[in-house]
């Protein structure tokens, strides 16, 4: 019988042992099988994409659409027969609900411009109208040149504070797959450096927002608008300031470049326009904490640990959420739907999380390591993006009784593409492991392993403490391009056959970890490196 005739009756062997036995007790080539049939032609993953990306929309942490879809995903979860199904609450902040906004230039002619206000931004007192004012700030270690020059000139205006730059026209595709080549390019040990300064500039650059509208408010502006960070009528809106006594000073908006470029051009030309601005929007403070979303596949053996898949639930609201991180959500809870519908009974329990407050620092999924696995001395007065800025320089980690628990934890954050490999954040003696489990996947584009590290998502902070977190290698399609946080991260966007792909790995790279007769192997706890460059002279510009 020819190869393909020999993994055909092996699949039609597995699906007839699932409907004869539903109980899957060791990750065998026939148990991998009846995945891969169960995640490929029985998938649910659009559809669980589509109830929430299309009927919720965008879950910004702490508002009532985040509730809305957290109470969903709690019943998804308990329908498909997930055990410990719960929330985990975590300190965060103010939530904020959005009704509705506005911006029209109104002189020297009418026009409806794009716009997405700030996150977390105060309304507007109905509708706003002012002259423009062109007052770009540039570095923020230059602000305190920008206040003298700018102080008393502000009042009564509605301030444009960026810099308008050039028309960003593309030199590469928008939409792209991942060949070979790019993908054996991460194939390297990235060298670690360590700069004990960068903590301080971090904090300075996200503390700079409140100082900028303070002083706004301060000389009687009326409302700051910002540039949008990408051509083509995209928005974004991304916000910082959520805790309460931090909130911006004054309606903060992001308009899109070419709008915002009108408006230069024009006040440089001639009289500066007069624009209109509206903002609706609803602090809550009726709780100030966020939710982690919780359900397990309980193993058998109680000794033996868990492993995990996650991906953020929260999302900015530009958009609908979808490929950031409605895809990796979904992909999730498809794959506690695919074991969960083949009645696993795995050795190590399978746990699934969807993680709230990414978006801002990563803040859930290091509330779940410091509630559940280490803690990081870092200064309580910080709090928000500052204290994440903080955190991976806090020393020393202090382990917690559930350190060695949890044993492999993969994460998929970086769209809808489908998977490619996985990054081995350079642990090299994981990485045959991990190829081992990724094997199976050859034939579907999915088997690489890479020695590179990668950032930015849920993972992070695991491998800052010695865990073995581990975010997929994915196609990036038009994620970074023009769907990463904008107002055209809707449905349209994601590919079913991606997603499909996506969970079927993502569950079975789960069940081979939950029943290897192995660890995955771990690196060193962190301790608290030398400076990189101990030469260095820092810029006081930075």
């Amino acid at each position: 019988m020819s190869k393909s005739g020999l993994l055909a009756a092996a699949a039609l062997c597995a699906l007839a042992a699932v409907s004869s036995a539903p109980v899957l007790a060791d990750a065998s080539d026939a148990q991998v099988n009846a995945v891969i049939d169960e995640g490929l032609n029985r998938s649910e993953a659009m559809t669980t994409a589509s109830a929430l990306m299309d009927g919720i929309g965008p879950r910004l942490t702490n508002s009532e659409n985040y509730r809305r879809a957290a109470d969903w995903a709690v019943a998804r979860f308990q329908s498909m027969g997930l055990q410990n199904v719960h929330r985990e609450g975590f300190d965060f902040g103010l939530g904020w609900n959005v009704d509705s906004y506005r911006a029209t230039m109104i002189a020297p002619r009418r026009i409806e411009m794009t716009v997405m206000p700030v996150a977390w931004s105060p309304p507007t007192n109905g509708t706003l109208r002012a002259p423009i004012i062109i007052a770009p700030v540039g570095n923020p270690g230059r602000f305190e040149l920008w206040k003298q020059e700018w102080k008393g000139k502000l009042a009564g205006k509605i301030v444009l504070t960026s810099l308008p730059g050039t028309t960003q026209e593309p030199t590469k595709p928008l939409f792209r797959r991942l060949d070979d080549k790019e993908i054996g390019e991460a194939d390297k040990f990235d060298l670690p450096s360590f700069d004990p300064a960068a903590m301080d500039r971090r904090v300075k650059r996200v503390t700079y927002p409140l100082d900028l509208s303070r002083f706004l408010k301060d000389e009687g502006a009326l409302a700051q608008v910002k540039i949008s960070y990408r051509d083509g009528k995209l928005v974004h809106g991304e916000g910082y300031n959520y805790r309460p006594g931090e909130t911006l000073a004054l309606p903060a908006f992001e308009l899109a470049a070419e709008d915002y470029r009108r408006l230069v051009r024009l006040a440089k030309t001639g009289p500066a326009s007069e624009i209109e601005l509206s903002l609706a929007a609803r602090f809550d403070d009726s709780t100030l904490q966020a939710q982690n979303l919780f359900g397990d596949i309980v193993g058998s053996d109680p000794k033996a640990g868990y492993v995990m898949a996650g991906g953020h639930f929260d999302s900015w609201i530009a958009g609908d959420g979808a490929a950031d991180n409605g895809a990796g959500s979904a992909v999730v809870m498809e794959a506690a739907r695919i074991l969960s519908r083949l009645g696993v009974k795995p050795r190590r329990t399978i746990r699934f999380a969807l993680w709230a407050g990414e978006e801002q620092g990563l803040l859930g999924s290091r509330a779940y390591i410091e509630q559940h696995l280490a803690t990081r001395p870092v200064d309580p007065k910080l709090g928000g993006i500052a204290a994440y800025a903080a955190w991976a320089n806090a020393w020393p980690i202090t382990p917690k009784a559930g350190y060695n628990d949890l044993k492999a934890y993969f994460n998929l954050d970086n769209g809808g593409g489908k998977v490619r490999g996985i990054y081995a954040e350079n642990n090299i003696a994981a990485e045959p492991m991990l190829k081992k489990w990724l094997s199976p996947f050859d034939g579907m584009g999915a088997s690489r392993v890479v020695t590179s590290k990668t950032g930015g998502t849920d993972h992070v902070f695991m491998q800052a403490i010695g865990l073995p977190g581990y975010q997929f290698i994915q196609d990036p399609l038009d994620y970074d391009s023009r769907v990463h946080h904008s107002n055209l991260d809707t449905l349209d966007h994601m590919r079913g056959d991606d997603l499909r792909q996506a969970a079927t790995i993502m569950a079975a790279m789960l069940l081979q970890a939950a029943n290897s007769d192995k660890d995955l192997p771990r690196q060193p706890l962190p301790t608290k490196p030398v400076p990189t460059d101990p030469f260095k002279v820092t810029d006081p510009d930075e």
